[in-house]
């Protein structure tokens, strides 16, 4: 790990009162390009610490989850707490949250009491289906958002081709792209507010539902039905609109990714595969009849794969200059001299675990090191020096905090 020097957001200040995954990333993307952020957690932790896998009892997960973070612990049931989290937010630009819609309101924390500590603060709601509309307070996680958002249609088997429930993408996708969503918004307010070229110096709400955030990834899901009347369908390991590009079967039980769908890629990949002559094949002259004939097509490709290792089937595609690729499990992505070469995969020293392994910081900037300061907190770790920093508490005030179960 390389040292973390000032990334382009050093001085922003960013509280998150979160859980699990939404708002926690949205944060971490802010952390991790040098906002001063403060994670609220409730004297047990945030319940994520104990997903994914355990060492000694700890999410190894956690360890780049919160890094760059400094946990504070606060009862929010409890009112003195709550009148700590103004005290912070009338020293913060930004305040992060996804609970249900209404629960900041039961803590004495809606916006208009936050608005009071701080007039301009920018405040950013993340919930399952945002803080209006009829599905409002219905229960709701990442799956959710997911599968209303159209994406677990999409991610399917193709029709037809198997009875399983609907394929699941293998990460909380919903929940990271409202996270991420969410981080831009409030980048986006706050130079709305500060810039130089005409801030206002107004804060700003933000509301961000998973559902709207899946959607807005479904490319021309809803232009296409608008306009044509046709409902997108699940392709499988393939695209709709492109062709070839699929996953084709090995020698070695294994699968290689080729994506040459442009005609002059088409013609190279006919080339290697020792078909020249399907270039001429009306069949397959252009992507659109490619695309019709797409069963076809790859059965020719498929023969050629299955003559070969995944390594091999690789490296003579790529030797023609054909987008390919093996598919990649964290043993492949960690071994890969390209993800290491451009600082995506880190070692930071984790007093829990040692050395652990971090993706990198996105986006990739030279001039501030890693980007990674330090590893998830342990619970409450800064509590005592973000009470004393920020609110210049003295040692008694945050004994006796402890002692009423403030923190």
């Amino acid at each position: 790990m390389t040292p973390a020097e000032a990334g382009p957001l050093t001085g922003l200040r960013v509280i998150e009162i979160g859980h699990f995954v939404a708002a926690p990333f949205c944060t971490r993307l802010l952390a991790d390009l040098g906002a001063d952020v403060v994670k609220v957690e409730p004297p047990g932790g945030d319940p994520v610490r104990k997903w994914g896998g355990q060492a000694n009892g700890h999410s190894v997960w956690f360890s780049q989850h919160s890094r760059n973070k400094k946990s504070v612990t606060l009862n929010l049931k409890h009112k003195a707490a709550c009148e700590i989290v103004l005290r912070l937010c009338a020293r913060a630009d930004a305040l992060v949250e996804n609970f249900r819609p209404g629960q900041m309101e039961k803590f004495g924390l809606g916006d208009a009491r936050l608005r009071q500590a701080k007039p301009d603060l920018v405040v950013a709601h993340i919930s399952g289906f945002g803080q209006n509309g009829p599905y409002r307070d219905r229960a709701a996680f990442g799956v959710i958002g997911e599968a209303i958002g159209g994406l677990r249609h999409l991610t399917n088997h193709a029709p037809g081709t198997s009875d399983l429930p609907p394929v699941r993408v293998g990460i909380s996708i919903g929940d990271s792209i409202a996270g991420l969503y969410a981080a831009f918004g409030i980048v986006s307010a706050c130079w709305r507010r500060d810039t130089r070229s005409g801030g206002d110096g107004r804060g700003r709400s933000l509301d961000v539902a998973l559902t709207d955030a899946v959607l807005s990834m479904m490319e021309g899901l809803i232009p296409e039905y608008s306009v044509l009347g046709t409902i997108r369908q699940p392709t499988g390991s393939r695209i709709p609109t492109a062709a070839p590009t699929s996953a084709y079967p090995t020698s070695d039980a294994g699968w290689i990714l080729i994506a040459a769908n442009s005609d002059p890629l088409f013609a190279k990949l006919a080339g290697v595969i020792g078909k020249p002559e399907l270039v001429a094949d009306e069949r397959y002259r252009g992507n659109q009849n490619r695309c019709m004939h797409v069963e076809a097509l790859d059965a020719e490709i498929a023969a050629w794969s299955r003559q070969h290792s995944a390594a091999e089937a690789d490296r003579i595609l790529s030797e023609a200059d054909i987008p390919c690729t093996q598919l990649y499990t964290a043993k492949e992505i960690v071994a890969d001299p390209q993800f290491r070469a451009r600082g995506m995969i880190q070692e930071v020293e984790d007093p829990l675990f040692g050395r652990v392994l971090h993706t990198g910081v996105v986006p990739y900037m030279p001039e501030c090191g890693s980007g990674i300061r330090w590893p998830g907190p342990t619970i409450g770790q800064h509590t005592g020096e973000v009470l004393r920093g920020w609110l210049g508490m003295t040692e008694a005030e945050i004994d006796g905090l402890h002692q009423e179960g403030v923190l």
